[in-house]
């Protein structure tokens, strides 16, 4: 029942009972309107692992899906958070991006902070569970609703063939970086493919020393050439990648932190991080969030957001 990572804010819940937690959902379910703080309290202080057991004992007692009843109770926001809780992680991710290529236009936000930042396993998984539950391969999904080098970046992060070993070529990182460099900012025009290449196939540590390379020789951080050679979604996506490899908790901090400044809220994705990282990297993503921004990612959620919604999204950032 232990969380999926060990740097969380979601452990696992001691003295855990799924058939109490089962009945006090039925009971917060009961009669008129629904008792939300039953629910954030029993849903946002269990581990996936745990909350798949309160919903087979809820199966069990009631002869009915959790998740059905609770989406008919609940609304909005709250609602969105609750359904993402009671999914198995890579189910979740596969929900995400389906609903990201629904009706016209598209969520890239959703694509890219997703396929940039899984590893091999997980986008493996995410296929897997794709294909079963729409009946439709992903890559097809994808290559249905992109095109142009964004469309060719996300199906090859799909084919989840990054090497993941901790092995550093040192000539190799020199003549990628050199690479980089002629395909971009050594000339007329942006060879994007050279970048794909090096930047979806090579390991961490290999592009780390890749990046410190380039720095030599073009003078420049390698994210002030992605930006200056490119625009839109591959612009976005070749930075996630490599923010990704830089410092995945500083990835998500900073998406946290965009989509909350200034008016509004873009709330799809900050559910969807809250959600997906609450028992991987949330105290990491909250120590990075911190140092670059001077303030406490709970103060955010806190001042962003309000009623059940705000308390589900607090329990899962964890005190300040």
């Amino acid at each position: 029942m232990a969380a999926i990572g060990n740097r969380g804010t979601v452990t696992e819940a001691a003295g855990f009972d799924p058939e109490a937690d089962s009945q006090r959902l039925r009971e917060a379910m009961k009669g008129a309107g629904t008792d939300e703080a039953a629910v954030t309290e029993v849903l946002a202080r269990r581990t996936i692992a745990q909350r798949q057991r309160i919903k087979e004992a809820f199966k069990q007692a009631v002869g009915k899906d959790l998740a059905d009843e609770l989406s008919s109770e609940l609304s909005g926001n709250f609602r969105s958070v609750v359904i993402g809780l009671l999914m198995l992680a890579p189910v979740y991710d596969a929900y995400e991006l389906k609903y990201a290529m629904k009706g016209a236009g598209t969520e890239e936000a959703a694509l890219i902070d997703i396929l940039a930042s899984r590893s091999n396993a997980e986008i493996k998984t995410i296929n897997a569970f794709y294909k079963k539950e729409y009946e439709k391969s992903l890559e097809d999904a994808v290559c249905g609703d992109t095109s142009g080098m964004f469309q060719r970046v996300l199906v090859s992060l799909l084919t989840a063939g990054r090497d993941e070993g901790n092995n550093v070529d040192e000539a190799q990182a020199v003549l990628d970086a050199k690479d980089i460099y002629e395909a971009g900012e050594a000339r007329w025009g942006t060879d994007e493919v050279k970048f794909l290449t090096v930047l979806c196939v090579r390991n961490q540590k290999h592009l780390l020393r890749v990046f410190e390379e380039y720095k030599k020789i073009s003078g420049r951080e390698i994210e002030d050439s992605i930006k200056r050679e490119m625009s839109g979604c591959l612009e976005e996506v070749f930075l996630a990648i490599v923010k990704c490899i830089r410092n995945k908790p500083a990835f998500f901090a900073e998406r946290l932190y965009k989509s909350m400044k200034g008016l509004g809220t873009t709330d799809s994705v900050l559910i969807r991080i809250m959600v997906a990282r609450a028992e991987i990297d949330m105290l990491d993503i909250k120590a990075q969030f911190l140092k670059m921004y001077g303030k406490t990612l709970h103060s955010f959620i806190k001042g962003d957001t309000s009623g059940d919604y705000r308390k589900i999204l607090l329990e899962l950032c964890g005190g300040e």
